[in-house]
């Protein structure tokens, strides 16, 4: 079951970060994960539109958007490769339209599921507190004629926020 966050959510949503987080990023330093994980606790979490999966009611997984953006993914290791972190997708896609996410190159997580739903590669960046390279991708969607149109980051409305480094979706 997908819901919105609550305050209390806080440690069991570090906790699926502190396990899920080192798969996906190995090539991060401790020092950048201690502030990216301080980070997520007193900004992004809070700040985010962040949406909780629970399974048996405890939480096993998170999704942060920021506007349309995957700000940040995260789903407990026991809990991969079962279709949940796709079901936080659609879940999302459903409320708010096309997403965009920005992804660490080095991701062998991340970078795999998001081709696999149908995110394209629509250019590069880096992650500014490790000038680790990254990917900007857009859902890649179908029309009536099927005709792919790919939508990004430029073809949604704007949308106010400030620009926070987005440790988890990379």
């Amino acid at each position: 079951m997908m819901r919105k966050y609550k305050t209390d959510d806080i440690d069991a949503l570090i906790t699926i970060w502190d396990t899920a987080e080192p798969l996906a990023h190995p090539f991060l330093s401790d020092e950048i994960r201690r502030q990216v994980r301080k980070d997520m606790r007193n900004i992004y979490l809070p700040n985010a539109d962040t949406w909780v999966l629970e399974h048996d009611g405890v939480p096993v997984g998170f999704i942060a958007m920021i506007g349309t953006e995957i700000g940040g993914l995260f789903l407990a290791p026991t809990h991969q490769g079962k279709g949940m972190g796709r079901h936080m997708v659609d879940h999302i896609v459903a409320i708010k339209g096309p997403l965009t996410v920005e992804v660490f190159k080095d991701n062998k997580i991340g970078l795999p599921f998001y081709e696999r739903y149908g995110f394209v590669k629509t250019g590069e960046g880096a992650f500014d507190a490790s000038g680790d390279k990254t990917f900007k991708m857009a859902m890649l969607l179908r029309n009536s004629h099927s005709e792919a149109l790919l939508i990004s980051a430029s073809d949604l409305s704007p949308v106010s926020r400030p620009r926070a480094p987005q440790a988890g979706a990379r």
